[in-house]
């Protein structure tokens, strides 16, 4: 009966919970993004102090360094950007050209009514996009909550003696299993950060020499788009690769040029989930496919991309914390990628 009445406190908690963070996403989406940056600063900012340096100094300094490196890789996106909206016009043009050519093509097939003649052009108005303005609203929204980030990884490095302190007291009873649970989900919250990070710049620096050796004039950009995207298992890396494989469709005059770059792409995909990510990130999160897949979903539906992706070691996090807990062990082993041998 006890262990009923604990299942279902959990599920309405979770419920309620859903509902919080749903609700609360424009407060809790900054906050997030800045334990985790806090927990992957942590190292270069212990490595400060054990340098002398005062504590509000090292945080600067290191959060200073990563700004520092972080803009200069947008700056250089930035400007590949431009020179990519500044050649719409013709890409466009191009399209409209490829769209009739292809047109002509099919009615000498099909015959000449399958599509009228004087609407062909609007497979072309198809991709206009008519929510620009609602487009760029969301986006100066989001660099507004991104400026707030740096500020909560300051001050949850400056106070992590605080709260390390107010967890002690909070739980004096249960000392020894908090310390292993915050221990546990800050080596999760490290490693996963930390080995993404590697990973983005491997599939980075693979994919954009592949783009530079056909000719892609953005190549860096499209790299980098290939790399970022590639945070959000599954579905990211097959958006980036359709946008890319279309872009060069869109650029040359041949068919091979696309389909090799679908043949690499995917390849990159295979060698990042079989090889680079096994030794570079390893098992930390420890969580079975299955429960990623809902991770991404559910992250999508409460906090959009930022959910997609911080979600993943969010769910590892949650699974350490229920196997601490031996009525809700089960849950635990639930999302847990440890298959039983029949």
């Amino acid at each position: 009966m006890k262990s009923f009445q604990n299942t279902a406190y959990f599920l309405v908690i979770l419920v309620f919970g859903a509902l919080v963070l749903k609700e609360g996403a424009f407060i809790l989406v900054p906050l997030i993004w800045g334990v985790f940056f806090a927990f992957a600063l942590y190292p270069l900012t212990d490595w400060f102090e054990r340098k002398r340096f005062p504590r509000g100094l090292a945080i600067f300094t290191s959060i200073l360094l990563v700004s520092i490196i972080g803009f200069g890789i947008f700056y250089v996106l930035l400007n590949q950007m431009v020179g990519l909206i500044r050649e719409v016009p013709e890409i466009g043009e191009n399209v409209k050209g490829k769209l009739n050519r292809y047109y002509d093509e099919l009615s000498l097939i099909l015959g000449e009514g399958f599509l009228d003649p004087d609407h062909k052009t609007d497979l072309w108005s198809y991709f206009r996009s008519e929510n620009l303005n609602e487009t760029l609203f969301s986006t100066g929204k989001s660099l507004t909550l991104i400026g707030i980030i740096p500020l909560y990884t300051f001050l949850l490095l400056y106070y992590k003696d605080f709260f390390a302190e107010f967890l002690i007291r909070f739980s004096s009873k249960n000392k020894e299993a908090v310390i292993h649970w915050v221990s546990d989900s800050s080596k999760v919250i490290q490693s996963y950060l930390i080995g993404i990070i590697r990973v983005t710049g491997i599939v980075a620096i693979l994919a954009g020499l592949f783009f530079y050796l056909i000719g892609v004039k953005f190549f860096i950009l499209f790299a980098a788009f290939i790399a970022i995207m590639n945070l959000i298992p599954y579905v990211g890396v097959f958006i980036s690769s359709l946008f890319a494989i279309l872009y060069v469709f869109l650029t040359t005059d041949t068919l091979f040029y696309p389909i090799l770059t679908f043949a690499v792409l995917w390849g990159i995909q295979l060698f990042e989930n079989n090889i680079i990510t096994p030794l570079v990130v390893g098992s930390k999160v420890k969580v079975n496919a299955l429960a990623v897949i809902f991770a991404i979903l559910i992250g999508g539906w409460l906090w959009g991309v930022s959910g997609m992706v911080l979600f993943i070691p969010l769910i590892g996090v949650l699974k350490i914390t229920l196997e601490r807990n031996e009525d809700l062990k089960p849950f635990g082993y639930l999302l847990s990628d440890d298959v039983p041998v029949s």
